[in-house]
């Protein structure tokens, strides 16, 4: 296989989880190249993203690493022989690598979570919500890069309003339903959107009340994207520099733990939609 110039997020994925597999098994790389009658270049190579390996190699390396859990190596060989060409490629090199990254990890979700305190989550943005976020940015971006980045975002909805789409659920904090962004018609077709939305079975809209006590230390605004194994879960979240993939078994366990905890205090679903009905007549 060829040697990649930038393995995207889910490639590095599978070289990671490779890695934490042989590191498991107490192996060095030149031992776990010996088992595949290769060199130990080429087994870093494969740990860095930056060639691909074959299901059946990879078969034979979780075989030598002793991995027991089928289900997590099915999912890992999934992975290795997946040459999928989603829609997100058309903007490769027209937008920053985080976007088409975020949209590859989204197209092999089982599921998705979002939690939010100042904007609406972006699956459930409108394109004038959008368009007035990305038109704010500092330093201001060319007219037309923001109409490709709305462009965008509304394509990434296609894994809620498909014929088989994923189980979604949103806590969105009742700040970001009252800040107004792009004007009191684009907050009040935003709120109608989100309404919209909720009523699909496959959709969870929870809002978190400004009247909770004690609520604090749970300020962790997150998208948790379910993988084909708990293990392959990944949390992302904005960075100072982009967007950042989390993946350790513990901070996805602190995620988990904190989205359970937001899920917990924040209102049911019918009580959200009366107050979001309420926020937008106050319009």
């Amino acid at each position: 296989m060829g040697t990649r110039r930038e393995p995207t997020a889910r490639q590095l994925r599978l070289a990671v989880e490779l890695r934490r597999l042989r590191d498991a098994a107490g192996l060095s790389a030149r031992e776990a190249a010996a088992l595949l009658g290769v060199n130990s270049v080429q087994i870093s190579q494969i740990e860095a993203g930056t060639t691909g390996v074959s299901e059946e190699r990879l078969r034979r390396l979780a075989a030598h690493y002793a991995c027991t859990d089928e289900a997590l190596v099915d999912a890992l060989a999934a992975m290795a022989s997946d040459r999928t060409r989603g829609w997100w490629e058309e903007y490769r090199e027209r937008l920053p690598t985080s976007f088409l990254d975020l949209s590859e990890l989204e197209h092999h979700a089982t599921y998705r979570w979002d939690v939010d305190f100042l904007h609406v989550p972006g699956l459930l943005q409108t394109e004038d919500y959008a368009r007035a976020l990305f038109a704010c940015r500092v330093p201001r971006l060319p007219a037309d890069e923001v109409e490709l980045r709305v462009r965008h975002r509304m394509q990434r909805r296609v894994i809620i309003q498909t014929n088989r789409p994923i189980p979604y659920k949103a806590v969105i904090h009742e700040a970001a339903l009252r800040i107004r962004v792009g004007g009191r018609n684009a907050s009040r077709a935003q709120l109608a959107r989100i309404l919209e939305l909720s009523e699909a079975d496959h959709v969870t809209v929870r809002v978190i009340p400004f009247e909770l006590d004690d609520f604090a230390d749970v300020t962790a605004a997150m998208v948790y994207a379910g993988g084909a194994v708990p293990r392959l879960d990944t949390v992302v979240r904005d960075g100072p520099h982009g967007a950042l993939f989390i993946d350790s078994d513990a901070q996805l366990g602190v995620f988990r733990t904190l989205f359970r905890r937001v899920e917990a205090v924040s209102l049911g679903p019918e009580r959200s939609r009366d107050l979001i009905h309420r926020l937008a007549k106050e319009l």
